[in-house]
């Protein structure tokens, strides 16, 4: 794995054009070779517009969900690496070097960032409770898809990508992963929009710290789909 290796990116979408433009934009700035897919699940906002726009190949999904989304745009990918990346992130500076040098030792199947949640309503003390929101991806072993998750795309398509799961496609898909190899949290931060914890922070705070254990003990992905709401 070189430094120059292209990385191509997955950025499922709908009804995002309120964060596509920065997610896009910031591509601009990054060091390294990027190819950057917009898998759009029927967006009536504008998204794929925009995302063509800035460049993005746009794959227009026939089915709408975070799993069949990224496979559809892992199909199209030109890239030896695949980093999955949802729409409100914002990668640090050093990402494709991370990535690169992540991947390239024996034995790591995938990769994963920590993240940083960072206010969009609140502000002083509310703003700081999103550090807590932080905490799940400094310790947990296994990597949320907000993380950012990236692999080579050789073994993406070994392990038959993405399952068909209304949630925890993500979880399901780093299980299979962590059958074949590591899977490394790297000490770098990227940025992700607290929106979520903003609207509802209790029950966003409860789902993201325990659905991967509820996911593993045999609750029915509906039934945590319906306790999550809206997955954006």
């Amino acid at each position: 794995m070189t430094s120059g290796s292209l990385i191509s990116v997955v950025i499922p979408t709908w009804n995002e054009s309120d964060q596509i433009h920065r997610c896009l934009q910031q591509f601009e700035y990054l060091e390294g070779e990027w190819e950057l897919i917009v898998a759009d699940g029927g967006s009536t906002d504008g998204t794929p517009e925009q995302a063509e726009a800035l460049g993005a190949c746009v794959v227009r999904c026939t089915e709408r969900g975070r799993g069949p989304q990224q496979n559809a745009g892992a199909e199209v990918a030109r890239g030896e690496l695949l980093l999955f990346l949802h729409a409100d992130a914002i990668l640090p500076a050093t990402a494709h070097g991370w990535i690169t040098s992540t991947l390239s030792r024996p034995g790591v199947a995938a990769g994963a960032f920590r993240i940083r949640h960072a206010a969009e309503k609140w502000s002083g003390w509310k703003a700081r409770t999103l550090r807590l929101a932080d905490l799940r991806s400094h310790w947990t072993k296994i990597p949320y898809g907000d993380q950012g998750i990236f692999m080579k795309t050789a073994t993406f398509r070994a392990c038959g990508g993405f399952p068909r799961k209304p949630l925890m496609e993500d979880v399901a898909l780093v299980r299979k992963l962590s059958r074949m190899g590591g899977i490394e949290t790297v000490r770098a931060e990227m940025r992700v929009s607290g929106r979520r914890f903003e609207h509802s922070p209790v029950r966003a705070f409860l789902c993201m710290n325990t659905f991967s254990l509820l996911d593993h003990l045999g609750v029915h992905p509906r039934t945590l789909a319906r306790l999550y709401g809206n997955p954006r």
